[in-house]
C-alpha cells in the first residue's frame, strides 16, 4: 500500500456514500476549516428519484439533493423549499421533492448532469463538492448467499436476504466495464488526505460507489488514510449478524484489496426499544464492536460513544463522528 504523508494545510477530506448517513456526517465536517467533498451514489431507483430517473433518463437526485441542502450556506428558509416535496394528492407532482425537479432541469439545461449539479452547487453557495460518482444511472445487481441474483437497489433491499457481492453495470449498455467515474471523483480521492466511507447501508449505500473500476483503483492507489464509519444498526437480511469487522472484511473483499486504514467505532448502546420489530417494521441489532478484529484486519480502531437517539430510530452524531475523524487528521 502507498505510504501515507503528512497534513500541513487545509485538509482535503473525500465523503463517500448515500442515502441519509452521509449528510449527517457532512454536517458535522462543514464546522471545520476543511476542504470538502462529496461523492455520492447513483444507483437508486425507488421513489421520486426513480420516477424522474426512469423517466428522463437521469442519475436519481434524491441523495445529491440531500448533500446540496446539507452543505448550502442559504438561509434555511430558502432551503426549506429545496427540500419541499409536493402533497400525494398533488397529481402529476405527488411525492417528487421540489429540489429534485431543479436537479433535473439543471441537468436539461446544461445537456449534462455533472455540470448541471457543479452550476447548482453556486447558486445554493455549497461549501464544498458534490460529485455523483457517475455521470449516468447505474444498475445495482447482488448476489445473495442462497445462490440466487436480482437487479435493482429497490429490489434488492426489498429481499432482505444475506448478500454475498454486488456489482454496478451501466443502465444504458448493461456492462460493467463501460462504467467510469469523472476524472474530478477520482482526482478528489488521489488529492485527499482522509477518504470517509460511510455511514449507511453497506450493500446498496457505500460498496456501489467502490464498484465503479477507476474508484476502486483510485482507493488502491491513493495516499489518503481511508477511514470507515461503522454503522450503528444492522440491516435486515443484509448484514444480520454483522460486526464492524464483518464491514470492514466486505468493503476490502469488493474492492480487491486492505483499503481501510481506521475504523470509527460507536461505543453507546442502543436501549432495548430500539430493537423492536413492531415499531420499525424490521428487527435490527446493534452493530457488535470488535476491535481486536478490525485491527486484525490492519485498521486502526478509534473509539467513541457516536449515538444520537431519534424517535425514527438510532443514527450517528454526525458532531462527534466529525471530531473523530478531525482528529484522525491531526495525526496525518
Amino acid at each position: 500500500m502507498t505510504e501515507k504523508y503528512t497534513v500541513k494545510r487545509v485538509p482535503k477530506i473525500v465523503v463517500i456514500g448515500g442515502g441519509s448517513g452521509q449528510p449527517v456526517v457532512l454536517n458535522g465536517l462543514k464546522k471545520y476549516d476543511s476542504d470538502l467533498t462529496a461523492i455520492i451514489t447513483v444507483a437508486d431507483d425507488g421513489g421520486s428519484s426513480g420516477t424522474l430517473r426512469d423517466y428522463l433518463k437521469m442519475v436519481p437526485p434524491g441523495d445529491i439533493r440531500n448533500v446540496i441542502a446539507t452543505l448550502s450556506n442559504l438561509p434555511a428558509s430558502l432551503i426549506d423549499i429545496f427540500q419541499y416535496r409536493f402533497k400525494p394528492e398533488d397529481d402529476m407532482l405527488a411525492h417528487h421533492s421540489l429540489g429534485n425537479l431543479i436537479i433535473a432541469a439543471m441537468a436539461e439545461k446544461e445537456h449534462d448532469i455533472f455540470d448541471g449539479i457543479q452550476l447548482l452547487t453556486k447558486i445554493m453557495q455549497v461549501q464544498g463538492h458534490v460529485y455523483p460518482v457517475a455521470n449516468e444511472p447505474l444498475v445495482l445487481h447482488a448476489a445473495f448467499s442462497d445462490g440466487t441474483k436480482l437487479a435493482g437497489e429497490a429490489e434488492i433491499t426489498a429481499a432482505h436476504k444475506a448478500i454475498d457481492h454486488i456489482w454496478v453495470t451501466s443502465q444504458e449498455t448493461s456492462a460493467a466495464h463501460t462504467v467510469q467515474s469523472p476524472s474530478q471523483v477520482v482526482n478528489a480521492i488521489l488529492e485527499a488526505d482522509i477518504v470517509v466511507l460511510g455511514p449507511g447501508s453497506l450493500f446498496t449505500s457505500v460498496l456501489p460507489n467502490l464498484m465503479v473500476p477507476n474508484v476502486a483503483e483510485a482507493l488502491r492507489a491513493t495516499r489518503a488514510k481511508v477511514v470507515y464509519i461503522a454503522n450503528i444498526m444492522t440491516q435486515k437480511g443484509e448484514t444480520d449478524n454483522f460486526t464492524d469487522a464483518d464491514h470492514v472484511e466486505a468493503i476490502n473483499k469488493h474492492v480487491g484489496e486492505r483499503i481501510v486504514d481506521a475504523v470509527i467505532m460507536n461505543t453507546g448502546t442502543v436501549p432495548e426499544d430500539y430493537i423492536d420489530w413492531q415499531r420499525w417494521n424490521e428487527i435490527s441489532y446493534q452493530v457488535h464492536s470488535d476491535p481486536e478484529a478490525v485491527q486484525a484486519l490492519g485498521a486502526e480502531p478509534v473509539l467513541g460513544d457516536l449515538l444520537a437517539l431519534r424517535d425514527d430510530g438510532a443514527f450517528h452524531d454526525g458532531d462527534a463522528v466529525a471530531q473523530l475523524i478531525m482528529q484522525l487528521v491531526k495525526k496525518q
